[in-house]
């Protein structure tokens, strides 16, 4: 079975956001795990308890057949989406990062600044100023 979720790390430079989320509900055959990507999509700042007890699965058993089904752990997805909607934040929102951090699933602060710089490899702060520059120049070309 090949693994429909091919990257949790991707480079926010290279590729479109279409090519970042490569799990495809069409290919998901299991009718509870599609309505988990469903739901870890709109709100990832859930946790894996809460799917697996609105699905009516254990949370061991709902990894195990997220992982048979997917070849992905839904861990990894559930991170993945929950820094990816921070970024946005970051970039779109004036929330402060402690804010952004709750609003994603984060309960300490610290543990979301580790993740970030993790799968960014910047802190939150840098990647806020850093795109809010970029944004602007982008503007400032596009209106001359």
């Amino acid at each position: 079975m090949r693994p429909l979720f091919s990257s949790v790390i991707w480079n926010p430079d290279s590729e479109t956001s279409a090519e970042r989320s490569s799990l495809s509900l069409a290919e998901i055959q299991d009718r509870r795990l599609r309505q988990v990507v469903e739901m870890i999509e709109s709100e990832p700042s859930c946790c894996i308890s809460d799917l697996a007890l609105k699905v009516n699965l254990s949370p061991a058993h709902l990894q195990r057949l997220f992982k048979q089904e997917t070849g992905c752990q839904i861990g990894g997805l559930l991170v993945e989406r929950r820094l990816q909607k921070a970024a946005g934040l970051l970039t779109m929102s004036n929330l402060s990062i402690k804010e952004i951090a709750h609003t994603v699933g984060y309960q300490h602060h610290s543990s979301f600044v580790r993740a970030f710089q993790q799968r960014f490899a910047q802190s939150p702060k840098h990647y806020r100023t850093h795109r809010s520059f970029d944004a602007m120049a982008t503007d400032l070309v596009t209106k001359r």
